[in-house]
């Protein structure tokens, strides 16, 4: 019989802990998706004509035409091009193409 009952005192406890819970899932695990998912869209959006991209499939190329049903042409020889979708654009490979080069020079 005396199992059955509840400790007095420690439901408020449970309460706040599952809000933490929550809370830290919410700060580890939502928020920065949801940031990484609104930066791919910024990046999809401000794509153009000329730009050198790299597939989620590992193709490279550079944005030959942008087509209104959200896909885009890639030139990925001179003169052969295919049909893919925008977000089939990887923006993570797509940097590191893009980014500068820097040159080391040792001292001898």
């Amino acid at each position: 019989m005396y199992l059955l009952q509840a400790q007095p005192g420690f439901g408020g406890f449970q309460f706040i802990f599952l809000g933490l819970m929550i809370l830290v899932f919410w700060l580890f695990f939502i928020r920065p998706q949801a940031r990484k998912a609104k930066m791919q869209k910024t990046f999809i959006d401000n794509l153009q004509r000329g730009d050198k991209v790299v597939t989620i499939a590992g193709i490279h190329g550079t944005i030959n035409k942008l087509n209104d049903d959200g896909t885009l042409s890639l030139e990925i020889n001179p003169g052969s091009y295919i049909k893919i979708e925008r977000s089939a654009i990887s923006m993570e490979w797509t940097a590191q193409i893009n980014k500068p080069v820097t040159t080391t020079t040792e001292k001898k």
